[in-house]
């Protein structure tokens, strides 16, 4: 199975909940455990659950890749301790967009960051991370982690991303991406998605046409 499609207690916006690589996925904690190892299945990766800020809400502050996760400093102390707990690098990053993955989209070899990240943000997401970063604004917003989903094999991106923004992005992968929606037509793809290089999780109001795009475009099929 590469793909599942669920809701987190009723929410469809499953990609606030949780980031995945190739090497984990990290959620919130109130994922329901009947799913976790569906996730497992599906993703090929272990799954591991955390709180960051007081919240479930992972797939907000949370970014990363198979070398590391970016974290805001703004986290609790005790929620620290237990993240040191877990097989995963943590990297505590200080800035005000807080909301990392929201202005960060990572794979394994490139960053597509903010353009509102000053040169000194941008190196330290470079020296965590360990990729090289492309500071873009994406479909007329400088939110590039909420406009696309990016895994080692595929890329998918809000549709209303002009088509100077996809020649860019494709030049800098140096491959094709894809354009689709989430959750019924939510050009926000990423809200309604977690992806690896392996599969995919799909909020449940998502339809069949827009999970054949996605499987086109992350390269699963």
């Amino acid at each position: 199975m590469k793909a599942i499609k669920f809701d987190v207690n009723g929410d469809p916006n499953i990609g606030l909940y949780g980031i995945a690589t190739d090497k984990f996925c990290l959620l919130g904690t109130t994922v329901p455990k009947k799913y976790l190892k569906k996730i497992e299945d599906t993703l090929k990766v272990p799954v591991y659950q955390a709180k960051l800020y007081g919240t479930d809400l992972v797939g907000i502050f949370a970014v990363g890749n198979s070398k590391c996760v970016l974290i805001p400093d703004i986290i609790f102390e005790s929620e620290m301790e237990a993240l040191k707990k877990l097989p995963i690098k943590f990297v505590t990053f200080k800035t005000e967009k807080t909301a990392l993955n929201n202005t960060i989209l990572c794979n394994d070899e490139i960053a597509f960051v903010s353009k509102e990240y000053t040169k000194e943000e941008v190196k330290q997401i470079k020296d965590a991370l360990g990729v090289k970063v492309v500071q873009i604004d994406i479909a007329e917003t400088s939110l590039p982690g909420s406009c696309g989903v990016l895994t080692n094999k595929g890329a998918i991106f809000n549709p209303l991303a002009s088509d100077d923004e996809v020649k860019k992005i494709e030049k800098e992968l140096g491959k094709e991406v894809g354009l689709g929606t989430s959750n019924l037509g939510n050009n926000f793809v990423s809200t309604g998605l977690m992806a690896n290089s392996k599969g995919f999780i799909i909020g449940k109001l998502t339809s069949g046409h827009e999970i054949m795009r996605i499987d086109e475009s992350l390269r699963l099929i």
